[in-house]
């Protein structure tokens, strides 16, 4: 029982911080650290909920997915009139994808070995944060994605590898990366969320055929897919709030979030 009251706790802070810029990993590293609860595999754990969230906006933004897939598939087809506008879209999701994609199976293995730890995440909290505030003050969001060039939906992809780091957050450093180059928050956080899709599933996929679930008992299974559907349904509602709250808001409470998060596992780290 205790283990499914995990799984849930889980799910509902995946679901909460993988759309909120304050960096699911960064937590769930925080969660099992301070809960020092075992689960088996905590990395595939942490994938299955990933994957709920991947999930999450698939549905969300379906009518945008199925637009893109579209336009892809009509380049394709003999005389099939194409959607120039949509294609576009596509293409800069794709291009923007690739840093990560190449980023992501260079480094994995080291960014695991040595970076999911509290200290790290400390760290990057803080980073996070001064860019929240120095893109606020600075950028003039005034553009919308569909509007960008590849050059920028691949400085934002750059910025998306970076997220491979636990505490970075891949929804906080694209939609600094886009706010950067001018987009409006809220364009920038869809395009953030559209970014995540084929980078968080793709990733999330692979791990899970590496998972040896033979080995796994039924228990920790379930545990697992009761996070993943809690993650999922949770993640829906929080990417309508989200981006609700970024037409009229700043984004300046997230980084003093961070900031006090940060504070909080430094004390946290000295108590220990």
């Amino acid at each position: 029982m205790l283990l499914y009251l995990y799984s849930i706790v889980a799910g509902v802070l995946q679901g909460i911080t993988e759309f909120l810029p304050v960096s699911s990993s960064g937590h769930l590293v925080i969660l099992h650290d301070i809960l020092n609860f075992n689960i088996g595999d905590s990395l595939a754990f942490d994938v299955s909920l990933h994957l709920g969230t991947a999930l999450a906006v698939i549905i969300f933004f379906w009518s945008y997915i199925w637009k893109y897939i579209v336009a892809v598939v009509s380049v394709f087809i003999p005389k099939k009139k194409i959607n120039q506008a949509d294609l576009k879209d596509s293409l800069l999701i794709i291009y923007a994808t690739i840093p990560a994609v190449i980023v992501g199976f260079l480094v994995d293995k080291f960014v695991k070995d040595f970076f999911r730890n509290t200290e790290t995440v400390i760290i990057t909290l803080v980073i996070g944060a001064i860019l929240f505030f120095l893109v606020e003050k600075f950028a003039k969001h005034t553009r919308d994605f569909t509007g960008m060039n590849i050059g920028k939906a691949m400085f934002i992809g750059f910025a998306q590898a970076l997220a491979l780091i636990p505490g970075v957050s891949r929804s906080g450093i694209t939609i600094i990366a886009g706010m950067s180059v001018d987009l409006k928050r809220s364009e920038a956080a869809k395009f953030s969320f559209l970014l995540s899709i084929p980078a968080v599933l793709g990733a999330g996929v692979l791990k899970m055929f590496g998972v040896a679930w033979t080995r796994l008992p039924s228990s920790e299974i379930w545990a697992f897919f009761v996070g993943f559907m809690v993650s999922l349904i949770v993640g829906f509602f929080v990417i309508k709030f989200f981006l609700k709250y970024v037409e009229h808001h700043k984004l300046n409470v997230f980084g003093w979030y961070r900031l006090g998060l940060a504070a909080v596992l430094v004390i946290w780290l000295l108590l220990k």
